[in-house]
């Protein structure tokens, strides 16, 4: 299609950046006559594939014959594609969220501990990347007990006039309010980065020495608190299982495969640290093998993030010098793709294989399951087949102020999370003070606002992107209601359905509401009640999430949001000098000029506004 080319060219010159070559050809992606989505179709050609016929047209192709360096390029620009024009054919990774780090900042008289999830920028050292966001609020809180540094925002630090509960617990030392020193606090910093880059015995000899000298002094209570930190790290060390430290910066990567189906699992080890593990559950075609299926994880896993010096495979790939030089260029700095045959990185990926084999189990045990409810969804309620895509809608406010509405996907193997859809309610009829909460226009809103964009996205529901099912959280008025839209969409074969609880909304008594025919009751103990019941509490928990996060939204608008002429970085500006709105409306016109950004007449309009209050 003209989209996709357009695409493969808007590629092409993002490699071009990256690489410092000339744009290639769409063609050299997918060769003559192939167009852009069904690249990748078949694994076992790449990248070959990927390398344009002969031609006298030198200039264009980024490589002939077997020169290396143009099959790398290719090999990259191929991933660049994979992850834009994500094409049905090729291995997809459902969750492309990347990893959380540890930030350890630079730069500020207290320096902050926190979570940190996007691109790395100067402002400190990053530590990681953890599976899993969880994994990083666990090391942080246990960190602190070890190196108690503060975890506030700046604007909080400046605002404290009294310690907070973290300081009372001993997790912070309070420098907010003086309550250690700039030089005993630094210390604290630099062993915290110390153990964080793996020099965690270095560490543990320093404060065991302290301890030692502190009990000598017959400092007790020093040398208890001392023991308390070594104790911190030992837990912190325990619950990250295995550690080699000769093992350095390295991901292990072990695949397993059955019954059509692979779980890739990979560990993170970061200066000798397990900094924990995660399992990956790649698309891919019915023949795909799975050196093939391994190859084409590790060139897209790799696409969005830098590559640690090691990796270790489960499987003998032909092509991993190749894609060791791709990851090599891409990371500027070499990195090495090993499968050990024995010691203890043999052991590593043993491990590895096994909990991707037991990941596996776990997810075809379930993925049987739930096919199962959905045939008897289907068969219920009298559908032409299994549903492969459920959508279920809910809207959540109060009195019609913050309202939302959401969507959430299952499908045969359970929640697809990035299908989720949050909407914010637009419309002033869904919010009329005369009518608050109008729960049919809100719900009229967001199914209008979803399948318009479908039909104009995809007029043919050629794509996955269409329910087999929607299900409204309601009664008989929300099926009424969906059928209307639907009508006035011209949708005329579309399944609907809606779920509505019991007299007196008990949970259990729940009936289900199909077009023509009368409600459906539902045995207490009926599996496809309790699938129900789930499907419609996700629904309710992701809007209740996303209406609370509204609310708080607009409950921490302060009154800088008020005056005219102080933007985002203005305020930001201005809490990071005074600490809070209140301390900015206590502020003096010689004091307010003083911020960076702020002109003598801003600084007048803030002035006035606050003194116009009172």
């Amino acid at each position: 299609s003209r989209g996709a080319a357009r695409g493969a060219e808007d590629h092409a010159g993002e490699r071009g950046r990256l690489l410092h070559a000339r744009p290639p050809r769409k063609a050299a992606l997918c060769g003559q006559g192939q167009e852009p989505e069904e690249a990748g179709r078949d694994l076992r050609q790449r990248p070959h594939a990927a390398r344009p016929p002969a031609t006298h047209d030198r200039g264009h192709g980024i490589g002939r014959g077997d020169h290396d360096g143009g099959r790398v390029e290719a090999l990259l620009l191929e991933s660049n594609m994979i992850k834009r024009l994500k094409p049905h054919y090729n291995i997809l990774l459902r969750d492309d969220k990347s990893f959380p780090y540890i930030l350890l900042r630079r730069g500020h008289r207290w320096p902050q501990i926190s979570k940190y999830r996007g691109a790395k920028s100067g402002q400190g050292d990053y530590f990681g990347p953890f599976a899993s966001a969880g994994a990083v609020d666990l090391t942080i809180n246990a960190l602190q007990r070890a190196f108690p540094l503060r975890s506030c925002s700046d604007s909080v630090l400046e605002s404290r006039t009294r310690p907070c509960l973290q300081h009372q617990i001993k997790r912070c030392t309070a420098p907010c309010v003086g309550r250690i020193g700039k030089a005993d606090y630094d210390v604290l910093v630099e062993e915290a980065r110390a153990f964080l880059a793996g020099r965690s015995r270095q560490v543990q000899r320093r404060l065991t020495d302290r301890m030692t000298a502190a009990s000598d002094a017959l400092e007790f209570e020093t040398a208890a608190a001392y023991r308390d930190r070594i104790k911190a790290l030992a837990h912190i060390q325990m619950r990250q299982g295995i550690n080699l430290p000769s093992m350095g910066d390295a991901d292990v990567v072990a695949i397993h495969d059955e019954a059509g189906q692979a779980c890739v699992q990979v560990f993170f080890f970061r200066s000798g640290q397990n900094y924990g593990n995660r399992a990956f559950f790649p698309r891919h075609g019915a023949d795909d093998t799975p050196e093939a299926i391994l190859r084409a994880f590790i060139g897209q896993f790799y696409s969005g993030r830098e590559a640690p010096p090691l990796v270790l495979v489960n499987r003998s790939l032909e092509e991993a010098p190749l894609l060791a030089e791709a990851l090599t260029l891409k990371a500027g700095r070499r990195v090495k793709l090993h499968r050990p045959l024995r010691g203890a990185k043999r052991k590593l990926l043993e491990d590895a294989e096994r909990n991707a084999r037991e990941a596996l189990a776990r997810r075809l045990g379930e993925s049987t399951a739930q096919r199962r409810l959905l045939e008897s969804l289907a068969q219920r309620f009298e559908l032409e087949g299994a549903p492969d895509r459920v959508e279920v809608y809910d809207n959540s406010h109060i009195s019609g102020t913050d309202a939302v509405g959401s969507m959430i996907v299952a499908g045969p193997e359970g929640y697809i999370k990035s299908a989720y859809r949050k909407f914010t309610i637009r419309s002033t009829a869904a919010c009329d003070p005369a009518t608050p909460g109008d729960d049919y226009a809100m719900m009229r809103e967001v199914l209008t606002r979803r399948f318009s964009r479908l039909i104009k996205e995809d007029p043919g529901r050629s794509g996955e992107s269409w329910p087999d099912l929607v299900l409204i959280d309601g009664g008989a008025g929300q099926l009424g209601e969906a059928r209307r839209v639907f009508a006035d969409l011209g949708i005329a074969d579309l399944a609907v359905a809606a779920i509505a609880k019991g007299p007196e909304r008990n949970a259990g008594r729940e009936r289900v509401f199909l077009p023509d025919r009368p409600p459906v009751a539902l045995g207490a103990r009926d599996p496809l009640l309790y699938f129900l019941q789930r499907l419609r509490d996700e629904a309710h928990r992701f809007a209740i999430g996303t209406h609370r996060a509204k609310r708080a939204k607009a409950r921490v608008r302060s009154a800088l949001d008020e005056i005219p002429g102080v933007g985002p970085r203005r305020k930001k500006a201005l809490l990071h000098r005074f600490g809070s709105a209140r301390g900015v409306s206590q502020a003096g016109l010689a004091d307010l000029e003083t911020v960076d950004g702020i002109s003598s007449a801003v600084a007048r309009a803030i002035h006035d506004h606050f003194r116009a209050d009172r």
